[in-house]
């Protein structure tokens, strides 16, 4: 009867741990990133319980019930819509890299993550710094540094659409906007000049900075459209104090030049290059690259989020916050979003707990049925003994 309520107790303990991993999955419900566990049970060992009958094997009698840990379930939880842009979420089995203070490497799937006042891209929750991988792989702290400001763009190219006049004897093209290398910007002109006399359909067109001559160069039209030969034109561009470069006046899509009187409608609609920017907005894309917009309408990307994923649940430690680790020396896989199972980042979302309420409840009522049952033995081999001490006292 000792043994029995020795038994009873392992049952009283084992489920009382049970009891315990359920209330701290229900308590973590709305906690971002949260993994579930499920405690794993067991049995004790075996002993004979005394001589075997003749011809019998001797009786194998069992001391109780015994856990083995719990384990983790790493399926995804729902992805919520959240409007912050610094939210991220992992549709995959990657989880996010980050260093604590201390320089240690933690993961996670909770996407709580902010620019700090250093421009560093971290955890709200405990500030461990987000990392990432440069254009040569090489591991960085995620973070704004060096992308405050968007050099300008020299203009290569300038593209234009509309009507030129057939009829017309000249047309001039103003406000054709450049930048040099530096990001200046420089307002140039093109003078049309009809010479159909000479070559049908053609007009010469001279590039002009100011007064100063830039170059000339002829277009000619076939059927009211530039014909493939000069759609494009190619002049070399001096600005002043500075070494020349190509530019090239792109003719190639919505120009023509039919009868229209002295009216043209050719203009200016785009140019490539831009002004020095200052940074407006950063985000990341569905492959964890950091894309800073700029002022000037230029977007430049930065490094990409680290993720890492584990090929065994004995390679993980929980730590709290959120938070594990590597566990029994085993190295976890390390790569970027949309790269094998990985996964694919999606910005504005926080991962949801993955804990089903309704699994836990079920769950309860049999931790419940387990302690209540294994009280009665204890309290059934309690009476028995009871009844034999009486006896003896007799």
């Amino acid at each position: 009867m000792l043994d029995s309520i020795h038994v009873g107790m392992t049952g009283l303990l084992g489920y009382a741990k049970g009891l315990r991993v359920i209330a701290n999955n229900t308590a973590n419900l709305n906690t971002p990133g949260y993994k579930g566990s499920t405690l794993q049970f067991t049995d004790l060992f075996y002993a004979n319980g005394g001589a075997a009958a003749a011809g019998g094997a001797p009786a194998k009698l069992g001391f109780g019930l015994g856990t083995a840990g719990s384990h983790v379930d790493f399926r995804q939880g729902d992805l919520r819509q959240t409007g912050n842009p610094f939210d991220l979420g992992v549709e995959g089995e990657g989880l996010f890299v980050l260093r604590d203070a201390d320089g240690r490497t933690r993961y996670s799937r909770a996407g709580q993550f902010e620019f700090d006042g250093e421009g560093k891209f971290v955890s709200r929750t405990d500030g461990g710094q987000l990392v990432g991988v440069d254009a040569q792989g090489k591991e960085v702290g995620l973070s704004l540094a060096g992308l405050g400001v968007a050099a300008g763009k020299a203009t290569d190219s300038v593209r234009f659409t509309g009507n030129l006049s057939a009829t017309a004897t000249g047309q001039t093209v103003g406000s054709v906007r450049v930048f040099d290398e530096r990001g200046q910007e420089h307002l140039m002109s093109l003078a049309f000049t009809n010479t159909s006399a000479a070559t049908p359909d053609s007009w010469k067109v001279e590039l002009l900075d100011g007064t100063t001559s830039v170059g000339v160069s002829q277009i000619v039209f076939d059927d009211g459209s530039p014909t493939a030969a000069t759609s494009r034109l190619n002049f070399n561009y001096a600005p002043p104090g500075r070494p020349a470069r190509p530019l090239a006046l792109d003719f190639s899509s919505d120009v023509t030049s039919f009868a229209s009187g002295d009216l043209s409608t050719l203009a200016m609609v785009s140019q490539d290059g831009s002004a020095p920017g200052t940074l407006t907005d950063a985000s990341f894309n569905e492959q964890g690259t950091l894309v800073a917009t700029y002022s000037n309408g230029r977007k430049v990307e930065g490094a990409r989020l680290l993720l890492a994923r584990f090929s065994s649940p004995d390679a993980v430690e929980e730590l709290g916050g959120n938070r594990y680790g590597q566990a029994n020396g085993i190295s976890w896989d390390t790569g970027a979003a949309t790269e094998g199972a990985f996964g694919r980042i999606r910005s504005g979302v926080l991962e949801l707990s993955n804990v089903d309420l309704s699994r836990e409840f079920s769950e309860l009522v049999v931790m419940q049925r387990g302690y209540q049952a294994s009280s009665q033995v204890i309290v059934t081999a309690n009476d028995m003994l009871q009844e034999l001490f009486r006896m003896k006292a007799q």
